[in-house]
């Protein structure tokens, strides 16, 4: 049989392609502790379940292609609380940001054509991107420029007759960057200068740990045709299986292209819209900031757990509740297979995202990984530990 070249270009994630390996592991009885995916243990505001079990209709029926209006009003009023005046008609409701992701991609992107990506990024985007026939042209950072991008010598050099997008993560997974607004401000003066689309990936916003105000793309009013940003509720309320995002640009061009296909899959899901509106509307600055400061918790017991693993590299990540760690290995995924075939402590083993993966240039990323650190800091600590124990032992046996 004869399958697309678009998806026969795409590659399992490396976040969840160990997961086989991972059943084996447990089947012979060893508890798996996870550093690979990022599924947080916080909980998720009870406005939510309240909410749907106020539902008082008798038949759970399509909702609007664009989305609910509750949804979309509290979508509204939560960026306005951010400063940024945008009205619903810029909104749409998608299956979590993935589908707004996709949206953009169908919208914008021809056979051939490039996004520039800052590499690593999440696996994800080239599948969304190799799917609507485009690639990656990727813009190189290192660990030892704190994955840096936002430079006009970085960037500009990339640009040529394919290039209709600049992709943007902030704060960043899997690096854990976030942008000044400096390097905002950069972004969009380039993507106006070059009339190409800034698609800003903005879920994890509030999550930042400098004490920095939240911000967003958007708020930059002087290049509205060009700025797209993606939004979910997944990682803000923890409501990963509450398949809800966001589509929102300025561009009503965009929003009515996108709303052809929106209308094409009739509707995001009713009760989650209903759910996620109600979230919205109960969160005050207080629940954000006591999210943020758990998530600071975690990150700082990883950074404590992992200084004691002799060649380990690392930055400090500024947000999200990822980071990239550069092994003393030459091959983390070899390293993966050996932790869940072959090793244990006390019952245990650990499973992380080996780094490859979330790189576009080939060879790059092999000796390191993406941590996620989203469950307790007892739990993080212990997984970092097995993450030593597991090199030392691996190395014992000879492996490189």
């Amino acid at each position: 049989m004869k399958f697309s070249s678009r998806i026969e270009e795409c590659y399992q994630s490396p976040i969840r392609k160990f997961h086989p390996y991972m059943v084996k592991a447990q089947a012979k009885g060893r508890k798996v502790l996870h550093l690979n995916i990022g599924q947080p243990d916080v909980d998720t505001p009870p406005a939510f379940f309240e909410e749907l079990r106020r539902f008082g209709e008798s038949v759970l029926a399509y909702g609007p292609s664009p989305g609910m209006d509750s949804y979309l009003e509290a979508v509204r009023d939560y960026y306005r609380g951010l400063g940024v005046d945008i009205e619903c008609d810029d909104i749409l409701a998608t299956f979590g940001g993935s589908e707004a992701l996709q949206l953009a991609f169908s919208c914008i992107l021809e056979e051939g054509d490039e996004v520039l990506v800052p590499e690593p990024f999440y696996p994800n985007y080239n599948t969304f991107i190799r799917v609507a026939g485009a690639r990656i042209r990727p813009i190189s950072t290192t660990p030892e420029e704190g994955y840096r991008y936002a430079t006009r010598e970085k960037i500009e050099p990339l640009i040529n007759e394919h290039t209709r997008a600049i992709l943007a993560t902030d704060p960043g997974n899997p690096t854990g960057v976030v942008l000044t607004a400096q390097e905002r401000r950069l972004l969009v003066d380039i993507a106006k200068e070059h009339d190409l689309f800034l698609i800003s990936d903005e879920v994890y916003r509030e999550l930042v740990y400098r004490g920095e105000e939240l911000s967003t793309i958007l708020s930059f009013t002087d290049a509205p045709d060009h700025l797209v940003v993606i939004d979910s509720v997944s990682k803000r309320f923890s409501a990963t299986g509450a398949r809800v995002g966001a589509l929102i640009s300025r561009n009503r061009e965009l929003i009515g292209h996108a709303l052809k296909i929106c209308q094409g899959r009739l509707c995001a899901a009713t009760l989650d819209q209903v759910g996620a509106a109600a979230m919205y509307r109960a969160m005050t600055p207080e629940y954000y900031n006591l999210v943020r400061q758990e998530y600071r918790y975690r990150r700082d017991a990883v950074l404590a757990a992992l200084e004691k693993i002799p060649g380990v590299r690392y930055e400090r990540p500024e947000g999200a509740f990822y980071m990239m760690v550069t092994l003393p290995v030459e091959d983390a995924d070899k390293l993966q297979y050996f932790l869940l075939e072959e090793f244990e402590d006390h019952g245990e083993t650990v499973m992380y995202a080996p780094g490859e993966g979330f790189y576009a240039t080939p060879g790059k990323g092999r000796n390191e990984i993406r941590i996620a650190y989203v469950t307790n800091p007892a739990e993080l600590t212990r997984a970092v530990e097995l993450l030593g124990l597991g090199i030392a032992a691996y190395k014992a046996q000879g492996g490189k």
